[in-house]
């Protein structure tokens, strides 16, 4: 039999994040007793997959729907999320009803979001099907849409029901798309779990390929170790307060790398560079050492992830740093290290500093080898 891994989410409301392979068939425990009513969303390249589970719904005794959204980030739009509001409304869903959300990160924050706020409030259950979903998006509660202005600006905090990690989806990704998503089980590792960054240097060749890693006992391990890094900070802190800001490390600089690039990077490679920005950032304030340093640019650099940046694009860069919901006024917050597992909070550090660090990781450039975005 497949081992399954289970991590308990904590909190006012717990909820369960279940690993394994081969797991459509076990959505039905999660959504609990009271449930009528649910609504499968999926974007165009998962129908077959939607269907499956709109199929064990049925045969489960539930009145199930599919809802097909656009794929990636057109899906976080309020034009989006006003049809599936529709959908809802038209299907007579009421409070005791349920979403099912099946694909990336981005399916999953809208349907989060649109379950967050239908009737203030119905369950969700989220079945991710990327790394970068297992890891990041579908554990936490966070839910959210796009506007013009910016990413995940307008949002809830409305924890799942549950979480359906079924490792055998990640098998077909595309390479770059699948490394992408390791991006954040690095992050784990640095921020939290020295283990994680040991098992990804020993199993880099085997991580490069989706299909050999989906199927192994590694990626298995990397993503349960990732998942209770999330579940331990999320389950004490939901509405990041305090405590679930270490959880934003690499992204002040990686989401404003993503907005000047109009979102056409990969989060999980734009977050690779901030980190490595950040880590320069920390060694420039005397925080961190030079071989911490050095670690993240060996460890993202191996798996094919990006660590420079182009470097005439500093005030764009600056401008939506300090449009970051991290800021506080015009008071710039980063997430940096003291070493592996010790995260700090940097308050308004010198510009001169924030600039040095740049060029550090634009200084880099010619010697990349990342994959191609």
């Amino acid at each position: 039999m497949t081992e399954v891994r289970t991590v308990t989410v904590a909190g006012e409301r717990p909820y369960d994040v279940v690993i394994g392979r081969h797991l459509l068939g076990e959505i039905a425990p999660l959504l609990g007793t009271g449930v009528r009513r649910v609504l499968v969303v999926h974007p165009a390249a998962l129908a077959t997959t939607a269907d499956t589970v709109l199929e064990d719904l049925r045969a489960a005794g539930y009145e199930a729907f599919g809802a097909e959204v656009p794929d990636a980030e057109a899906a976080k739009t309020a034009q989006v999320a006003a049809f599936l509001w529709g959908v809802l409304g038209q299907a007579d869903f009421t409070r005791s009803d349920a979403i099912v959300a099946v694909g990336g990160g981005a399916t999953t924050d809208l349907a989060g979001f649109v379950a967050a706020t239908w009737l203030r409030g119905i369950q969700v259950v989220q079945v991710p099907t990327t790394v970068l979903a297992m890891v990041d998006a579908a554990v936490g509660g966070k839910t959210g849409i796009n506007t013009a202005e910016g990413k995940n600006l307008v949002g809830a905090f409305h924890p799942p029901a549950g979480v359906l990690c079924d490792l055998a989806a990640l098998s077909s990704m595309a390479p770059f798309d699948f490394v992408a998503g390791l991006a954040e089980i690095v992050k784990a590792g640095f921020i939290a779990d020295e283990r994680i960054l040991e098992l990804v240097e020993a199993n880099v060749a085997l991580l490069r390929d989706p299909a050999a890693a989906a199927g192994s006992d590694v990626l298995l391990e990397l993503v349960e170790r990732a998942v209770v890094v999330k579940a331990d900070v999320v389950g004490q802190d939901l509405r990041e307060a305090d405590l679930r800001e270490i959880l934003n490390y690499g992204h002040t600089f990686g989401h404003a790398v993503e907005q000047v690039e109009r979102y056409q990077w990969r989060h999980g490679a734009a977050v690779s560079v901030g980190m490595v920005y950040v880590a320069e950032l920390a060694r420039l304030a005397g925080r961190l050492s030079d071989d911490v340093v050095a670690r993240h640019r060996a460890v993202l650099t191996a798996l094919g992830l990006p660590t420079t940046y182009r470097g005439d694009r500093w005030e764009q860069l600056l401008s939506a740093m300090r449009r970051d919901k991290k800021s506080r006024g015009d008071l710039l917050r980063f997430v940096v290290l003291e070493g592996v597992g010790r995260p700090v909070r940097l308050e308004g550090p010198d510009p001169t500093l924030l600039v040095a660090a740049y060029a550090e990781i634009a200084e880099g450039a010619v010697r990349s080898s990342a994959i191609s975005l």
